[in-house]
């Protein structure tokens, strides 16, 4: 992105050239965004005025909401500005803010996804130490640990992408700055800082994935000792949003980045990455009101606030 050549500005192709496609791709994804950003603010509000979601829980959902706010925020409004003016340049400095924020983001997520299953764990597994263990203290560390994390795993190869030189081309296969294309694109030699980042992202993915899976089989059998079957059914019940939310954001990953890529196979990982970058931070709130009855209470008890509020 900083470079040698006269290159200091890259081309996003976007999704579609058809003006009728692209009318429509931003209307949806205009629409899509303002359900995300709305359905995480609100769980953020939810979380910060009610008095019963002062747990662990909540601040750790409150800060998953604002990390999904702040993802999709990274990368859609540019690309929604991209088709709104038909300008499809962006600076070398521009790119190389998008591809930070959009990586640290997307990181810490996975480290905060991993932090919430083990949160899960102390509750169902070790109920009567819960409020000792899992304080509001331990919770601000273990939530500045995910973003230190994913500070530390992004710096290394985003201090040398930006050295990377561009020669031929500066048109980016893609409508936001993102890693792969921009390699692609590059005339430096890429071996060493593509190996960088694939040792990142497994490590990344190992490590939280681990803690996942571990936290759930310990849940699971703790679960299944219970003697009531209705204590089952509900624990089971109240797990189940996280589940969902871990499948939806580890399914993707492994979509995109795990399976073999090839030049045809780049149409579709575009359209997997819109969709993980405006209707996954769109449906994860929406996820975890349905399935929650505490926040459905906050909720309800919100709207009436609200109503009472504008008949005086």
């Amino acid at each position: 992105m900083k470079n040698h050549t006269a290159i200091t500005t890259f081309i996003l192709l976007g999704l579609t050239d058809d003006p009728q496609l692209q009318i429509l791709l931003f209307i949806f994804v205009f629409l899509i965004y303002l359900l995300s950003v709305t359905g995480n603010l609100m769980i953020i509000t939810l979380t910060l005025v009610d008095s019963h979601l002062k747990t662990s829980m909540y601040l750790f959902l409150q800060n998953f909401s604002f990390l999904e706010i702040s993802f999709t925020t990274a990368c859609i409004p540019r690309f929604l500005y991209n088709i709104a003016t038909g300008d499809k340049v962006i600076t070398s400095t521009a790119c190389a803010v998008q591809v930070f924020f959009t990586y640290l983001f997307g990181i810490t997520e996975f480290f905060l996804l991993a932090t919430m299953s083990f949160d899960r764990y102390v509750a169902i597994c070790k109920p009567l130490h819960y409020v000792t263990i899992m304080n509001t203290r331990v919770c601000h560390r273990l939530i500045i640990s995910c973003w230190m994390a994913g500070l530390l795993i992004i710096i290394p190869p985003l201090s040398l992408g930006l050295n990377l030189e561009f020669c031929d081309s500066n048109v980016i296969d893609h409508f936001f700055c993102d890693a792969t294309p921009l390699l692609k694109i590059s005339c430096s030699d890429t071996w060493f800082i593509e190996r960088m980042i694939l040792v990142c992202a497994v490590l990344t993915f190992i490590m939280t994935l681990v803690c996942v899976v571990l936290s759930y089989m310990y849940i699971t059998m703790t679960i299944l000792r219970f003697s009531s079957s209705q204590q089952r059914k509900k624990a089971f019940s109240t797990r189940s949003s996280h589940i969902v939310v871990v499948s939806i954001t580890y399914g993707s990953c492994i979509f995109i980045y795990i399976k073999p890529s090839s030049k045809k196979d780049m149409a579709l990982n575009k359209g997997v990455s819109l969709l993980i970058s405006s209707i996954s931070p769109m449906l994860n709130p929406f996820i975890y009101t349905l399935r929650n009855k505490q926040v459905k209470k906050a909720l309800q008890k919100l709207i009436k606030k609200i109503e009472l509020f504008l008949k005086k």
